[in-house]
This record gives C-alpha cells, structure tokens and sequence, in this order.
C-alpha cells in the first residue's frame, strides 16, 4: 500500500500516466516528486479508491472507434506522457503519446517495437545483425524453415538438426517461446498460436540489457546476466560479461539511433558469440520481466519506477537526470538475483524451502504461495514460473553458482 504521506508534487515537472498495474511502481511514484495517474482496468478501481491512488480506468483489450477517448482524457487531465508498464500497453502508450507530444511518428514506432517481425526487418534495415527469421502462417511454414535453415547449413542425412526458435510476435518475454528440432515437434503447435515469427539458432551468451534514455543518449545502461533463460537473472553481470560493455553500449546507441528514440527505457535482449560478434535478439519498451528492477533497487539503490518516470518526463532536465543516476557497477553495493521456481513433479501438495537455499548466506526471501491444486498443469512452451526466490551477495561467481544450484532442488513436494 503507498505510504501515507506522499512526496511533494513539483507543478514545475510532468504528470505522467502509467499504463497498466504495479503496485511497486505506484509505490514508487507516490514516493517521488512527480504527479501521476494510474491507468488501469475496473478492478483496480476499488483498490485506487481505498488508498486514494489516482486512477481512470481503461480496459486495454478493447480496441474500437473509442480507442483515442483515452489519449483525450489524458490530455484534458493535463497529463504530459503516458508510461507503459507491460508488453500489452506499449501501443497504447505510442497512440497517447502522439497525441500528447503532438508527434504522429511516436504510434508508427511502437507498432514497430510490438512486432517482432517488423522490429527484426527494422533492426536489419539499420545494419543491426540478426539471424535468420520469417513468419509462419501454419505448419507447413515451421517445417518448411526448419529444413531451409539446415540445408543452409550444410546439415547431413542423419546429422541432428540445428533447432529453430518460435514465438508469439507480440507476447511478453519467453511466453510463447518454443524449440523445434525435428519435424514431429510441429504437429504438437496448436493451431491458434499461428502466425509465429521463426528464428535460426543463435550460439551463444544471451543478456540482457536496460537502458534509461533522454534526449537520445544513454544515461544509465544495466547489463543482466542470465544463468539459464526463463529462470535466473542476476546484476551486476560477472566481469566476463562486463567487458563487453563497450560493445554493448554501441550496440544500444546503434539501436537508439535505428528506431528512432528520444525518450524513455529500452530492454533489449543479445547474444555474444565467441569471438566476440553481437547478435540483436529483441528489444522492448517497458519494464522488464523476472522483478530485474526491483534486483538494481536492492544492488544500486535508486528506484527504476522513479528513474523511468525522470526519462519519459519532457520536462526533466539534464542536470536532474545525471545527478539521479550512480555509476554502473562501481556503485553497486553488492550482487542481487533472483530464480523462478517450477514445480519438478507431476503432483505437489506443499510448499517447502529447501534448507540448502534457507541456509545460503546469498538467500533473502520468497514471494511463493501454497500450491491451490495438486496436479501441475504440464509446461506448453516456456510456461510462467510459480514465484521467486531473491539472494543478494558480493561475488557475481558466486551468484551464477547459487542460481545455478536452485534448478537441481524442490520447492513443492
């Protein structure tokens, strides 16, 4: 619940409105020197009205000839721009914020940052390296690309194929996200997950990287450091990872540059081969995933929710952006990282913490519930964890082990 006495509210700075619901986010806010205003749909509104949150309600699945009623209301509210919290309001927040700034361009560039086809052919346009990717309509597409790809690669009659990558073009994260490898796999696809964006394989290290933006530049750049994709996060990333930062910081002005962003928090995600090449996997323009914000709360100390309101703000000023802001890795005071749990058996009935992880010195706490059914619904795709687990520590090695150990153990028994 937000504290009972909010920060001051500067009149001089923007109102912003947050597109979607987080509780940390308006925790954030209230705590913070900007007027804001949830958007969200009616069943917040109870929870808005009892803790005095302000609040318009919208419903961000209905797509009519009212759509732009929320961009005007926001405008007569004297709302200055639209914040989007989740993957599903980013082209709500392009629509409002064309309206707002009064830049048509703004709604074209979210569609592109929906669209994982459009975003891919946009990045490649740009000189951005991408593997190979195509969209399938049905079946015969996926299996079509899965030989293609192998051909291209010089596979043999009984070599094991090189897997293919298939997702959602407009889903959050790994939701969505399967493998192929052989042509069997394809007829377990049901038939309303088509069209799907395919991909070739990319080898390599695959990160993530946050970045705040103003006026075009970078101003605060996050390296996360997966342990495995779908279940371990951690940052500060392991010097190893690090010393790609110049890289990776190119990468990202490059990205900046390509589609066009003056404002604002991209969350893209790459991969590292080898010999040091990077590879554009996505990018999005919201929050990511996995509670990484709160992970840089609790390794750096300022808040993310504060700091993306400071980017998307046109009225914040370059003084008030640099003084917000530590330095990276060296102002970390510590490792923070988290893992999400999946239930390893078929049947559970309890939740219980092994003591390996209880007695970790790196373990903090668990926002897991009781299991509320027995049976586990089997894992279609990724699938979405039960919870996490938080550790926070000093030696990133260390950390990438901790996680690493988490796998192997059973949380519901």
């Amino acid at each position: 619940m937000p504290q009972a006495e909010p920060a001051t509210k500067n009149p001089d700075k923007g109102y912003v409105a947050l597109l979607g619901w987080s509780l940390n986010a308006v925790e954030a806010l209230d705590r913070f020197d900007r007027r804001y205003v949830v958007v969200a749909p009616d069943w917040a509104e109870e929870y808005c009205f009892e803790h005095d949150i302000p609040y318009v309600l919208w419903n961000f699945e209905r797509l009519n000839d009212r759509s732009m009623e929320i961009a005007e209301t926001l405008k007569r509210e004297g709302v200055d721009v639209a914040i989007p919290l989740f993957e599903e309001t980013v082209e709500w927040a392009g629509a409002i914020n064309s309206v707002l700034l009064d830049n048509p361009r703004l709604f074209g560039q979210a569609m592109l940052l929906r669209d994982k086809a459009l975003m891919k052919r946009r990045a490649q346009l740009g000189g951005i390296r991408v593997g190979i990717f195509e969209e399938a309509h049905d079946r015969g597409d996926v299996i079509r690309f899965l030989k293609r790809v192998n051909q291209t690669l010089l596979k043999l009659d009984g070599d094991p194929n090189d897997p293919i990558h298939l997702k959602a073009f407009d889903k959050a994260g790994s939701l969505g996200h399967r493998v192929i490898r052989t042509p069997d796999e394809i007829d377990s696809i049901p038939d309303d997950e088509f069209p799907v964006l395919m991909e070739s394989h990319l080898d390599g290290w695959e990160f993530a990287v946050e970045a705040w933006i103003h006026q075009g530049k970078i101003k605060f750049l996050n390296i996360s450091e997966y342990v495995r994709l779908g279940y371990s996060v951690f940052v500060p990333a392991t010097p190893e990872l690090e010393r790609f930062r110049p890289q990776i910081t190119a990468q990202i002005e490059k990205l900046i540059k390509t589609f066009d962003i003056e404002f604002g928090f991209v969350h893209p995600e790459y991969f590292v081969t080898s010999d040091g090449e990077m590879y554009f996997g996505e990018v999005a323009y919201r929050p990511p995933g996995f509670k990484v914000f709160e992970l840089m709360e609790r390794a750096y100390g300022f808040n993310a929710y504060q700091a993306l309101a400071l980017a998307f703000d046109p009225k914040t000023t370059e003084e008030e952006i640099e003084a917000f802001f530590p330095r990276e890795v060296v102002d970390a005071s510590g490792v923070a990282g988290c893992f999400g749990v999946y239930p390893r058996r078929r049947v559970v009935s309890d939740l219980q913490i092994p003591e390996d992880t209880e007695d970790d010195d790196y373990y903090e706490s668990h926002d897991l519930s009781a299991p509320l059914e027995e049976t586990v619904t089997k894992r279609t795709a990724f699938g979405t964890h039960w919870g996490l687990l938080y550790f926070f520590g000093d030696d990133p090695y260390r950390m990438r082990e901790v996680l690493k150990k988490q796998e192997e153990l059973d949380f519901y028994v």
